[in-house]
């Protein structure tokens, strides 16, 4: 079971994140220290549903090294894969691959609605660089990062939507 206290912690946290990283475009290290000490405070207050095991700190530490390789790609902000790490301690093991399930479809929504909504808007300019064969003209219009925060908002809401009777008081 998931404490629905914990959930609507996560909730309000991830809204509060999404907020300011969609209006200022960075994500403080302040709520990976944050969720951190939160970590700890829920080992304490459910101790058999947080515990401090290997399983844990897995998918946070693939999403450290996987978030740290889109960084320096100049795929993914820093921010985000930290912010997405640290948040993961706060999401019980059992629960970890589910809501990575809703991470990635709402990624893939979320990623092929810009594309498309980007295409449609520069359609124009991109027929002319495809003709002038100018793959840099075509890269500024789809080089452009995006908020995740958002994303991983929406994969949250989406989890908790379709896995409800999971909540415990």
């Amino acid at each position: 079971m998931l404490p629905i206290v914990v959930y609507i912690f996560i909730s309000i946290q991830l809204l509060f994140v999404a907020y300011i990283d969609f209006k200022s475009k960075k994500i403080s290290n302040m709520w990976m220290l944050i969720n951190f000490l939160f970590f700890c405070l829920l080992t304490l207050i459910f101790p058999h549903i947080y515990v401090w095991s290997v399983h844990t700190f897995i998918f946070p530490l693939i999403f450290l090294l996987v978030g740290f390789m889109l960084f320096i790609m100049n795929i993914m902000g820093g921010g985000d894969s930290k912010y997405l790490s640290s948040l993961y301690l706060l999401v019980p093991v059992q629960f970890q691959e589910t809501t990575f399930t809703y991470l990635l479809y709402a990624t893939v929504l979320v990623g092929s609605s810009l594309l498309l909504f980007n295409v449609l808007k520069h359609l124009d300019i991109i027929i002319v660089h495809f003709k002038m064969r100018d793959i840099a003209g075509i890269k500024k219009i789809f080089g452009k990062k995006f908020t995740y925060a958002p994303v991983i908002f929406i994969a949250w809401m989406w989890f908790g939507w379709q896995n409800y009777k999971i909540l415990s008081f």
